[in-house]
């Protein structure tokens, strides 16, 4: 009896452990090496753009997936534990913090009143003052 063993080259380990450590980068990532593969030989950017589109790392959307976007969060904050003790405490909370919100951004466009009313009482100060001035330059001296 013999044994077959297969002694596999040393390409696809160091071809995992790349794939693996650009998507962990992102599809920036995998784009940057594209662009270096066209620059210094370009069968091996055409490879690595191959290679994104066939593995669909071109148009998918994982980052959203595996970076935690606002989509996705924002979809699971809507979605029902089960608990509804929990939920209603959730709901309320989120309830709570949109109000919060609100009356931040209020309070942030008074002050911007406020600072646009002042900039603009200032402005109007100094050109007052310098119509006097220049009337006080134009009378004649009696």
């Amino acid at each position: 009896m013999t044994s077959y063993t297969t002694n596999a080259p040393p390409f696809p380990g160091w071809l995992a452990s790349a794939e693996a450590w650009l998507d962990a980068r992102g599809k920036g990532a995998w784009i940057t090496a594209m662009v270096i593969g066209f620059i210094f030989f370009w069968p091996l950017g055409l490879l690595l753009l191959a290679y994104m589109i066939w593995s669909k790392r071109m148009f998918s959307s994982c980052a959203r997936k595996t970076r935690g976007g606002s989509y996705s969060s924002h979809r699971s904050m809507r979605q029902s534990s089960g608990n509804s003790a929990f939920d209603a405490y959730k709901a309320d909370t989120l309830r709570r913090l949109e109000q919060e919100q609100s009356d931040f951004e209020a309070f942030l466009g008074r002050l911007r009143d406020a600072k646009d009313k002042a900039e603009f009482d200032q402005f109007m100060d100094e050109r007052a003052q310098s119509d006097d001035h220049d009337a006080e330059e134009a009378k004649p001296a009696s």
